[in-house]
């Protein structure tokens, strides 16, 4: 879903500048910022799909995935709480 291969879940992303996103990316899918950005040109050159939402912080992502069931992001394990259910933990 984090590169349009799905569109039946609302993923969201950190900005381009957060460390995690780059973290996220390497761990999940084996990509750096570089390749998903060009991913992504593909995608939208093609009229496939739509990037993720670009949220501002964990806290916005946090907050979005547990006011909407079909949301899906990623945050730092240390800030999940009970609002949210963590469905793959990437180490």
């Amino acid at each position: 879903m984090y590169i349009g291969r799905r569109n039946d879940l609302k993923p969201l992303d950190l900005p381009a500048s957060a460390a995690e996103r780059d973290a996220f990316y390497k761990k999940a899918m084996a990509l750096d910022a570089a390749q998903i950005k060009a991913v992504w040109a593909r995608i939208l050159f093609t009229g496939r799909g739509q990037p993720p939402r670009e949220l501002p912080d964990e806290a916005a992502v946090k907050r979005a995935v547990a006011a909407d069931p079909k949301a899906v992001g990623y945050i730092d394990k240390a800030n999940v709480d009970s609002t949210v259910k963590v469905v793959l933990e990437l180490n």
